[in-house]
Formats: C-alpha cells, sequence, structure tokens
C-alpha cells in the first residue's frame, strides 16, 4: 500500500462519517438547536419539514454505508467509493445550485478530492 491510497482512504472515510453526521442532524436533531443552527431555519418551518428531513438523513446514511462498504471491501472497494462520492458530489452540485452554495464546499469539493485521489492511487498502485 502506498501513501496515496492511505491518503485517499481516509479521506473517503471522512466523507462516511461527514454522511452519518449529516443523518443524525437531519433524522434526530433538525428540530433541536444543533438542526436549527445547521440548517439556518426558524423551529416553526423545522417541524412543518420534519419528516422530509428525516427522509433526507437516510439517504445521507445510505451514502455512508456505500462508503463504508467500500472501506471494507479495502482494495477491490474502489468501484463502490466511486459510485457513492459520484453520487455525493452530484448532489453536492445540485444542492449548491438549488439550496446554497455552503453545500458545495460541504459535500461536493470534499467528494471530488476525494475522488481524485482515491483514482490516483489506484493507477499508481
Amino acid at each position: 500500500m502506498n501513501l496515496l491510497y492511505s491518503i485517499g482512504q481516509i479521506l473517503v472515510a471522512g466523507m462516511a462519517v461527514l454522511h452519518v453526521y449529516i443523518l443524525v442532524l437531519e433524522m434526530f436533531l433538525w428540530t433541536r438547536p444543533a438542526g436549527l443552527r445547521a440548517f439556518r431555519q426558524s423551529l416553526e418551518n423545522a417541524m412543518i419539514s420534519k419528516t422530509l428531513a428525516a427522509n433526507q438523513g437516510l439517504y445521507n446514511g445510505f451514502l455512508a454505508a456505500g462508503l463504508f462498504w467500500g472501506l471494507f471491501l479495502g482494495t477491490h472497494g474502489l468501484p463502490q467509493e466511486n459510485f457513492f462520492l459520484g453520487c455525493i458530489l452530484l448532489a453536492g452540485i445540485y444542492g449548491a445550485t438549488t439550496v446554497g452554495r455552503k453545500i458545495l464546499f460541504i459535500q461536493a469539493i470534499p467528494a471530488a478530492i476525494s475522488l481524485t485521489i482515491i483514482n490516483l492511487a489506484s493507477c499508481i498502485h
């Protein structure tokens, strides 16, 4: 294993953990102070959208699970990591254009960097 591969796997793990965190925010903390702050919304709006947020959170959990699956497979997990990071990248771009630019920096750019590193590492490996 080379250093670039290790860095790539750390980035993938970081993206997986980030999406577990987003799952927690959207499914369990949406109407709590942490969720209200994170998504800059009022309690009234949060109460109205609570079910939709929980659904979004579940999807973020699936993204995290897919990345953890790729990590579990080790060097054979590149296809899974590519697929789920690609999903995050596209969702991040869509979210940045429809919801807020912040999503570009939290999801899309980190996913693009992770994709670049893991694929460069696979070329060297």
